[in-house]
């Protein structure tokens, strides 16, 4: 079975343990990398199935992050979500990335966010059970008229 890896680029400890938590569950091998100079450290020497961005990082900012990956040809199969709080700036990188949230972001918006972005990753949290399967209502019960019922005197 082939191992995906995600890494969680976020200088905020707390926020990128939920993010790694997260990609875990979803069948991830995970790393997290504080800041942006050794995220452009690592990506010269490895390569991701998936990272998760934030764009104010210290050292180097998420954007030179990004606009680094897009110029390797050979990251361009890197899947990248970009999650940051600052609304104006995300509005502007939805080219640059394959998914753009804005900050908070939940464990489970994660998860299932990298499943559907990278989808041959083995899911290892157990399923959500669906819910019961609807069934056709049975039909209602035929009526009868007035005049086909009989009357007692």
């Amino acid at each position: 079975m082939r191992k995906y890896r995600a890494w969680v680029v976020e200088d905020d400890w707390d926020l990128a343990f939920i993010c790694a938590e997260a990609l875990r569950s979803a069948g991830f091998e995970t790393e997290i990398i504080p800041n942006g100079a050794q995220a452009l450290s690592r990506l010269a020497e490895d390569k991701p199935n998936l990272i998760v961005l934030d764009m104010h990082l210290p050292h180097v900012s998420g954007l030179n992050v990004l606009r680094q990956m897009h110029a390797e040809l050979r990251l361009l199969d890197t899947r990248i979500i970009v999650s940051t709080a600052d609304t104006g700036l995300a509005s502007q990188l939805h080219d640059l990335a394959d998914l753009v949230l804005v900050k908070p972001v939940t464990f489970s918006q994660i998860r299932d966010l990298a499943i559907r972005l990278v989808p041959s990753v083995e899911l290892l949290s157990k399923p959500v059970m669906a819910s019961p399967e609807k069934k056709d209502p049975p039909p209602p019960p035929e009526r009868t008229s007035s005049a086909d019922s009989e009357t007692t005197p």
